[in-house]
């Protein structure tokens, strides 16, 4: 395959965040978390294409003992999210094709929700190489 030209262009952005030390009670506020997949995707840009779904999971190894997963489909693409309160954990991805995310804003809305004491984020630049224009 060939790109018209050899022109391409930067398909998205992946927001990242692992919340750590976060409350054990806001981990596991189901009411929370679906509020967050209805309300946040307007708050930075995007557009919900899908009902939220938000589901209470069970211990499924040492590694993983239960807590809460939802995800909302957005037109950009989704959030979603894995929570383990007894970890007082959360991992977090909004993955969007827009060229920008305003990553400080959604850094400080889970930050505030969860009460993360601690948190790596990364923002990673998603489809480098994507076509200008169709190629097939």
């Amino acid at each position: 395959m060939e790109y018209a030209d050899n022109k391409t262009m930067q398909f998205g952005i992946h927001y990242m965040l692992d919340g750590y030390k976060a409350d054990k009670d806001a981990l596991a506020d189901k009411a929370g978390l679906i509020n967050i997949l209805e309300t946040l995707p307007g708050k930075v840009g995007m557009h919900t294409i899908s009902t939220p779904v938000v589901v209470e999971v069970g211990p499924n190894n040492k590694k993983d003992p239960g807590g809460i997963s939802g995800f909302v489909l957005v037109a950009e693409s989704h959030i979603s999210f894995h929570t383990f309160p007894g970890r007082g954990f959360v991992t977090i991805d909004a993955y969007t094709c827009n060229d920008t995310i305003d990553s400080d804003k959604i850094t400080q809305y889970f930050t505030d929700f969860f009460k993360i004491k601690e948190s790596d984020v990364k923002v990673i630049k998603r489809g480098t190489k994507y076509p200008v224009e169709n190629i097939q």
